[in-house]
């Protein structure tokens, strides 16, 4: 089955979006993409020295405070 996450991506950004990727992830640019397709209210959050993986497990690289702060302020 064939997935293009960037397709209905209208469908979901008219509301807030949170991108959040590692400065060194080999799959950055498709955080950079999805943002630059998103409606106006969203943020790509770029994690210095972290890869694609270090935010998977990595707890000192994970952005705990930014999902707390965005999601406070929109949900």
């Amino acid at each position: 089955m064939n997935f293009f996450p960037f397709e209905q991506i209208e469908m979901i950004s008219p509301r807030p979006l949170l991108f959040i990727a590692g400065e060194n992830a080999h799959s950055r640019y498709h955080s950079e993409d999805a943002y630059e397709l998103a409606g106006e209210e969203n943020e790509l959050y770029i994690v210095p020295d972290a890869g694609h993986v270090d935010l998977y497990d990595n707890m000192e690289l994970i952005p705990f405070d930014k999902l707390e702060s965005f999601f406070q302020e929109n949900l």
